[in-house]
């Protein structure tokens, strides 16, 4: 039999990890997370990381995990997931993965292949760092937009990390990024799984998110982002390069102030929060559970309803 998953998805500032540590106690689960940030340490306060009370006792993984200098990517998530989901299962519990990194979602629940990296690989990656190097973002995201206008619908021409991936697998196999993750979640998947996505009224999101990032920068979100760089942690970085650190490095410069940060991040998270949607619209058998002025009471009770009757 295929071990069960339950998922619960959305948009940043949805509400997941209240909805998830309340089905979590329903359905005597442990959550994974699948967020692509809150797996650095130190990195707590834009990332939203849940606190140990936010938890209230149940059990997460996948938390404060690596340093900020380490290379995060699917393939690392996957693995963990999967020895995480097995350590749930050994103790009688429900896995339940939470978050709105859908790459790190689709690389577990379809148990996607990596490949190994390859000569013809590093040459794509040489050629697509010279691109950079000559014509910037700007020129990179365009290039990816002629062999690719699908995906690159659905990442921000700032992301260039991901950008820069997928015309590295356009120039290795001459396959388009977006075709490869349509096929991907043509396979099928190896477990037992519930995919609930949390639908919430744009309006209301938005609000969520400009509150959210005001709550950030009152609990010292400049200022976390400042020990980092004084611990060494260069803003190249790709963890360093996330929502809610890029926008805080040109403060600490002097280039900006601190509210005109601030309205720079709710403008990228809104942009963010549109892509993810984007990106979960198109999943197969996905659940879209609508959440508009309901409590995480509320949410939990709907998820364990679905749980229980799929």
């Amino acid at each position: 039999m295929k071990p069960p998953l339950l998922i619960i998805a959305g948009p940043t500032a949805s509400g997941k990890t209240a909805a998830a540590v309340e089905t979590a106690k329903r359905l005597n689960g442990a959550i994974i997370s699948a967020d692509s940030m809150q797996v650095y340490r130190g990195m707590d306060i834009g990332t939203a990381t849940p606190t140990l009370q936010e938890r209230e006792g149940i059990a997460h993984y996948f938390l404060d995990e690596w340093a900020p200098d380490e290379p995060g990517n699917a393939m690392r998530f996957q693995a963990r997931a999967k020895a995480a989901i097995q350590e749930i299962q050994q103790q009688g519990m429900l896995p339940i993965l939470a978050g709105g990194t859908g790459f790190y979602i689709q690389a577990l629940l379809y148990d996607n292949e990596f490949v190994p990296v390859t000569d013809q690989m590093r040459q794509a990656e040489r050629q697509v760092a010279q691109l950079y190097a000559e014509q910037g973002e700007a020129g990179l995201f365009e290039a990816l937009r002629q062999v690719d206008a699908d995906y690159a619908a659905m990442v921000h021409p700032h992301n260039v990390k991901r950008v820069m991936r997928a015309l590295c697998y356009y120039l290795e196999t001459g396959e388009q990024m977006s075709h490869h993750n349509a096929m991907a979640r043509q396979k099928p998947s190896p477990y037992d799984y519930l995919f609930v996505v949390l639908d919430m009224d744009r309006e209301v999101l938005y609000h969520r998110i400009d509150s959210r990032v005001d709550q950030m920068m009152a609990s010292g979100l400049l200022e976390e982002v400042e020990r980092l760089v004084a611990a060494g942690y260069d803003p190249s970085f790709p963890s360093m390069q996330g929502l809610g650190y890029k926008e805080m490095i040109p403060v600490l410069n002097g280039e900006c102030t601190a509210e005109a940060a601030a309205e720079e991040l709710k403008k990228r998270t809104r942009h963010f929060a549109k892509r993810q949607l984007t990106w979960f619209r198109r999943q197969k058998d996905a659940i879209w559970l609508p959440v508009t002025g309901k409590t995480a009471t509320d949410v939990a009770e709907d998820i364990v309803s679905l749980w229980q009757n799929r």
